[in-house]
């Protein structure tokens, strides 16, 4: 749970709202927003607002089954690797890792033409970042590799990164953490 302190009045004076920066907000974490000075009564409310929101999302079931289906998660961090590995497994997902983006394009290089269906990507990697690799894997002389589809995993969730990761030749976005119903809308539209 998050709360944008906004340093506006938000609901006080329709000039001072925090409509402009709501979406980069949502899109960076932001589950609610506080104006400044920040006052116990608003707080408290923007707290069960949100966790009434929270509760009510948990309750919903998310369902999907893309068995069969082959992804390549490409995470430097074991502990984020292994719990998405969990959550691809639990909707059918057969997974493949990779633990960094030079050797995501190695297996991909020597992948067969129905290896993989989807490539998960981080961005940030030490030896060769998610943007590099997809730029790599794109050039590759395989046809079906080269163009595969390629989803962005990332903690850099504004506008800005957004647009590195189309630029480099991905076909999606998805901010870390990871929002399980966010995920399976963005394989279910690529995995069809």
């Amino acid at each position: 749970m998050a709360c944008a302190l906004t340093g506006q009045p938000v609901e006080k004076k329709p000039a001072y709202d925090w409509e402009p920066i709501e979406a980069e907000a949502r899109e960076a974490g932001a589950t609610s927003f506080c104006s400044k000075p920040l006052f116990m009564s608003e707080l408290r409310e923007a707290l069960t607002t949100t966790r009434k929101k929270i509760v009510e999302e948990k309750q919903e079931p998310v369902s999907a089954d893309f068995t069969g289906k082959k992804v390549l998660l490409v995470e430097d961090n074991a502990l984020n690797r292994e719990i998405a590995v969990e959550i691809l497994q639990e909707v059918g997902l057969t997974v493949d890792t990779a633990n960094d983006g030079d050797v995501a394009v190695e297996k991909l290089r020597g992948a067969a033409e129905n290896q993989y269906d989807l490539v998960l990507m981080d961005v940030q990697m030490p030896k060769l970042d998610g943007y590099t690799a997809t730029r790599e894997i794109r050039t590759l002389d395989n046809p079906f590799v080269a163009n595969i589809p390629i989803i962005a995993m990332t903690a850099n969730a504004f506008e800005e990164d957004k647009r590195k990761s189309f630029e480099a030749g991905m076909d999606g976005h998805l901010s870390k953490p990871i929002e399980i119903p966010k995920l399976i809308e963005t394989l279910a539209s690529i995995l069809k």
